[in-house]
């Protein structure tokens, strides 16, 4: 590499997207780039002239793992929709220029459908102009929703989370005897794909008996029926617990979610603010049995909980944000890095990279196959899928008992 590299991330944060940064900083320096910047808080910081070198803030070994082990986004992250070319030129050219100022050859982004969205765009008006940068799209979501990739990084720990957290949850609720029972319902993140909730299967096993119910988003849900199999599964047992998704809804569309509270705050890609999915359905049973209930939202836990990462996800996020780099330094333009797994048993995954015109603003979902008839689990075919993601463990740098992060005050 002869110029420079920036990389920034957007969307969501995870527990691994900075091990994908980390990946990307090592690689771009091992190719010869001179210098690798950082955008604060994305696209959007760069608009601002927000950025960083990575080398001074990265600059030994430890640092480097460190980063791998910091969850959330290190360089700040932001929800921005460039606007289409025609719409607003004046963005395109102000963003163009400061890549010229800083001499950009590769500008690397990771993030979900939403990030691939930025990179479509920027690589179309690059190519048109006849500008030289290169863009590439590094893959970064938990709710593993992004097509042509078989899974995305950041989703093997949270599904690794969630199946811990479900089964604490079922130990914890057997500890009481209720006279009318017990009833759980954990609210798993994702909108309209299920791959989140899904993984709360994988609390089963030898020891545990797993979530009585599993909710998926792909499917409509039916408040009648939900209620007729909690009054039976409390004939045979004292305490349920249901693992269900925060964008569950009724055949009319409306979440479920929205039954019990005002749905008002709407982000800059138009998606509604979904809360409360747990807290209506736990109401409502209570209202109907009389029976004590719990509700329990995961929210930015299962994200956030680099405590519990997979070794096979941070291992992955690294290597798709090396890919990058490569990807960039040969050529590549308009592309995401996506995983291409080879063979469950033993679990092989290797990296290729995709048009990302193919990729930006569409959904994978679960397919219909992996949930059962009924709609309220999910099949063997899901659990063997996600158990390869959640394998191994990556210890956290404990200084005084506590996990030691990556910091920067920036924000």
């Amino acid at each position: 590499m002869k110029g420079n590299v920036i990389v920034g991330q957007s969307g969501g944060p995870t527990a691994a997207i900075n091990s994908s940064l980390a990946g990307v900083y090592r690689t771009a320096k091992d190719r010869g780039a001179n210098k690798v910047y950082g955008m604060l808080h994305g696209i959007q910081g760069l608009m601002e002239e927000k950025y960083i070198d990575l080398s001074e803030h990265i600059t030994n070994d430890l640092d480097a793992e460190l980063l791998k082990r910091t969850p959330a986004a290190y360089l700040g992250s932001c929800r921005y929709k460039l606007p289409e070319i025609h719409e607003n030129r004046e963005v395109y050219e102000k963003i163009f220029e400061i890549l010229d100022k800083l001499d950009i050859e590769a500008f690397i982004y990771i993030g979900g459908n939403d990030s691939m969205d930025t990179i479509k765009k920027l690589s179309d008006y690059a190519i048109v102009m006849g500008y030289p940068t290169r863009f590439i799209g590094c893959p970064k979501t938990i709710d593993n929703d992004l097509a042509l990739t078989d899974h995305t990084p950041g989703y093997g720990s949270a599904a690794k989370y969630i199946g811990t957290s479900v089964k604490e949850i079922i130990r914890d609720s057997f500890c009481l005897e209720y006279s009318k029972g017990l009833v759980t319902i954990v609210e798993i993140m994702g909108r309209n794909a299920g791959w989140l909730t899904g993984a709360a299967a994988l609390a089963k096993g030898e020891d545990c008996s797993g979530p009585d119910l599993i909710y998926l988003p792909e499917l409509i849900f039916d408040l009648d029926n939900f209620m007729e199999r909690i009054k039976d599964l409390l004939k045979k047992k004292t305490s349920v617990v249901v693992a269900v998704s925060e964008g569950i809804h009724l055949e009319d569309g409306r979440y479920v979610c929205e039954l019990g509270a005002n749905v008002d705050f709407v982000d800059a890609f138009g998606h509604k603010q979904l809360t409360g999915t747990a807290a209506y359905l736990a109401q409502y049973v209570a209202n109907e049995i009389g029976c004590k209930t719990r509700a329990i939202e995961l929210s930015t836990l299962q994200r956030s909980a680099s405590h519990c990462a997979s070794r096979v996800d941070i291992l992955e996020a690294s290597q798709v944000g090396g890919a990058a780099v490569k990807a960039a330094d040969e050529g590549d333009n308009g592309k995401m890095v996506v995983l291409k797994r080879i063979s469950d048993d033993p679990y092989q995954c290797s990296t290729e990279v995709k048009d990302v015109h193919k990729i930006a603003n569409d959904e994978k979902l679960v397919p219909r196959e992996w949930v059962n008839e009924d709609g309220t689990y999910v099949t063997d075919e899901f659990v063997a899928y996600v158990k390869p993601l959640i394998q191994g463990d990556v210890s956290p740098v404990m200084v005084d008992g506590i996990p030691r992060h990556l910091y920067k005050p920036h924000h």
